[in-house]
């Protein structure tokens, strides 16, 4: 499995930006997929945006537009950028990581004020 950590969560007002990073312990240039899921309070965690080794990227529709995400392979490190951020995207933010096992970060918390 990889570890993972990630960071660059903390408080925004709504409209404005913040870019989560996700740190491997290996190379990611050989994982399939790497993904970004929140769990906002009383929900389920649900999948925000995700990118394949082959730069195939998917996302919510509730983050289309707004949310990119992207991967470094030189430096073991997937990024989450979110703009114009809501209210609603207040949640525990999860890097994952798939290369035949599943592996988690241990998540960062994103508020957004309204």
């Amino acid at each position: 499995q990889v570890q993972l950590v990630e960071s660059g969560g903390g408080l925004v007002q709504a409209g404005g930006s913040l870019r989560l990073s996700c740190a491997a312990s290996k190379s990611i240039f050989s994982i399939y997929a790497l993904a970004w899921y929140r769990r906002a309070p009383g929900n389920q965690r649900e999948l925000v945006a995700r990118i394949t080794n082959g730069g195939i990227t998917n996302y919510a529709d509730s983050v289309k537009g707004r949310f990119t995400i992207s991967r470094d392979n030189a430096k073991n490190t997937v990024y989450l950028q979110m703009n114009s951020l809501k209210p609603d995207d207040t949640a525990v933010y999860y890097c994952n990581a798939y290369d035949g096992n599943y592996s988690w970060g241990q998540g960062t918390q994103v508020t957004v004020s309204s």
